[in-house]
């Protein structure tokens, strides 16, 4: 199957990522991803340098590391496989499909998890109580169709209810939006849209108008913690980069941490990034201290996502566990 590539948008990406690294210096570029609470930890290790940190301090020297101001799974995974992208930074659908489709080629492989956290669909249309009440109207807004965590819930939710046939009963519906522009859309009531599958902070921006409500979370249809975010890289950079996929997880696990130490302060720097998307620092703060999300480079509920499409075709090739999907570095970890 034919992969598209964005070659516009990896041209730009080039021009615009500023100048090499110093001679002797190892690079690395990493997208920053859709923005939101699952994409902290990577603000974080930006923040403070921690891959180089870890790099050093493993005995791999210097590595200068480049974040690429992208997000939405199609776009980083396009960079990826045109190389302007030495990971992806996306959720475990995206991640699947890349993994399936380069079995013969790229061999892309999973790095480690970034967060577990719920998604949620909101809406303030009065005749939506449940997924079933969708008509012709409505669009839902997605940062991906097909591909992103909400399309792949979604399908589970329609086998859930109507079978194995009717898996795609609801992907009519859905329109590719980023979280910002989907959030405007729904509480200007345009009408673009009737409702957003929405991640932390968009989806207590949105809660925060009396009018809008949720209808179903992605934990309900999942049955529990599901990994959100995840970064991958091709098996040929972890051939030619010893080392660095050990320092980047260490990293992800340093920052983690410093969330978990700091939600002040992460709160802060998620704030910066994005003008608090309408929330303030301190209600930054307060989504940071949900239980229900968690910030962790274990994969969870990974296998479900890969079982279910494998069983609806969606993905050629099958894992039996976790760790066929993960490179080696992380297999200690109890994923599932």
């Amino acid at each position: 199957m034919k992969i598209r590539l964005l070659t516009g948008v990896v041209a730009l990406l080039l021009a615009g990522c500023g100048g090499s690294a110093p001679s002797g210096t190892r690079e690395i570029r990493i997208p920053k991803g859709a923005g939101g609470v699952g994409f902290l930890p990577l603000l974080v290790m930006e923040k403070n340098q921690l891959i180089e940190k870890h790099a050093r301090e493993a005995g791999l020297g210097e590595v200068a590391v480049k974040w690429i101001d992208l997000g939405g799974p199609s776009a980083v995974n396009d960079a990826l496989l045109s190389g302007s992208a030495d990971f992806t930074a996306a959720g475990p659908p995206a991640f699947l499909t890349l993994w399936d489709r380069t079995r013969d080629s790229a061999k892309v492989t999973g790095v480690a998890a970034i967060t577990s956290l719920p998604m949620y669909l909101n809406t303030r249309s009065e005749h939506l109580k449940r997924l079933e009440d969708l008509d012709s109207q409505d669009k839902i807004a997605l940062t991906a169709i097909k591909v992103s965590i909400p399309a792949i819930v979604m399908q589970m939710y329609a086998r859930q209810k109507y079978g194995g046939e009717a898996v795609t009963r609801f992907d009519k519906y859905t329109v590719s939006m980023t979280h910002p522009d989907a959030v405007v859309a729904l509480l200007g009531g345009s009408g673009a849209i009737t409702a957003h599958f929405s991640s932390p902070p968009f989806h207590q921006r949105e809660r925060k108008d009396p009018q809008v409500r949720t209808i179903l979370t992605s934990d309900e249809v999942m049955g529990g913690p599901a990994t959100f975010t995840m970064l991958a890289a091709t098996t040929k950079f972890r051939d030619e980069n010893p080392g660095i996929i050990g320092a980047v997880i260490a990293a992800l696990d340093d920052a983690n941490a410093r969330i978990a130490a700091d939600h002040a302060m992460a709160a802060r720097l998620l704030f910066e990034s994005s003008g608090g998307g309408g929330l303030s620092e301190e209600e930054l703060a307060v989504i940071l201290n949900d239980p229900a999300i968690r910030f962790t480079t274990t994969p969870e509920n990974v296998m479900k996502f890969a079982e279910f499409m494998q069983a609806n075709g969606s993905l050629e090739n099958k894992s039996a566990a976790w760790t066929e999907l993960f490179f080696p570095e992380l297999h200690g970890a109890p994923g599932n």
